[in-house]
């Protein structure tokens, strides 16, 4: 979410050329977690122009100082009252095209986030509410604010194709969980039904892809399921390919 105004611009440094592009930098967050058995993205409402009482990315921009991953952990804490640490954060992309602030030249960094279930958010500063949205709605008309549509379809873009060689799709678990838990997570964000054998194989025997804790659960229904924690294998090699068909955000 963007403050009240853009910042003043910079006076260029000695030594800079002349013409050097004043710009205000932002960061924007695309936020995925699993509620409801839909995967859902974090939105806010803005409550000031432009854009006012659209849904937006939650984000803000960056203070002098700042880190931009620092940056994007405190406008999502301010905004939303979500002030855990993602389990998995990542830059996505920059995007800097002249029109998409109406205010003036603001290049945003976007960051990719993934979390296990998470408290419900609340809103705060500039948001007049805030909540988990399934992305299979999310930006229904008018659209998001900005230029957030593209933004959260390159974010799933990114964490559907990460999801073929990584580990990334155990963020979004407990520390603990269960292979049909995973599998669950994999088809929400693929979009598309997994074998439940090919994938336990594929899991289980990738060495260091999953530890077992050694103890059971019956929450999934039916006999008791292993419980596992994620191991130190970041890769899954050779990748496990997502379905061919996949929703569109």
């Amino acid at each position: 979410m963007r403050s009240r105004s853009v910042p003043a611009a910079v006076a260029a440094s000695p030594g800079l050329p002349v013409d050097v592009v004043p710009i205000a930098l932002s960061v924007d967050l695309v936020l995925l977690t699993v509620r409801d058995d839909q995967l859902c993205v974090l939105l806010v409402r803005r409550g000031i122009e432009p854009f006012r009482g659209r849904w937006a990315l939650p984000g803000g921009f960056v203070r002098p100082q700042e880190d931009l991953a620092e940056a994007a952990v405190r406008e999502l804490a301010e905004e939303t009252g979500v002030r855990r640490r993602p389990a998995h954060l990542e830059q996505l992309a920059t995007y800097g095209a002249p029109a998409r602030d109406p205010r003036g030249r603001v290049v945003t960094v976007a960051f990719l986030a993934l979390a296990p279930l998470s408290q419900a958010p609340v809103a705060g500063t500039d948001a007049a509410a805030s909540r988990w949205a399934p992305v299979a709605g999310a930006g229904d008309p008018p659209g998001l604010a900005f230029d957030h549509q593209a933004i959260l379809g390159d974010g799933l873009e990114r964490a559907r194709a990460k999801f073929e060689y990584s580990a990334v799709a155990t963020a979004f678990c407990e520390p603990e969980f269960t292979v049909a838990e995973l599998r669950r997570i994999y088809e929400l964000v693929w979009g598309g039904r997994l074998d439940p054998r090919n994938f336990h194989r594929k899991v289980t025997g990738t060495a260091g892809f999953l530890v077992p804790t050694g103890r059971f659960t019956t929450r999934d229904g039916g006999r008791p399921a292993e419980l596992y924690r994620r191991g130190d294998a970041g890769v899954l090699h050779p990748a496990m390919l997502r379905p061919t068909a996949r929703p569109n955000p």
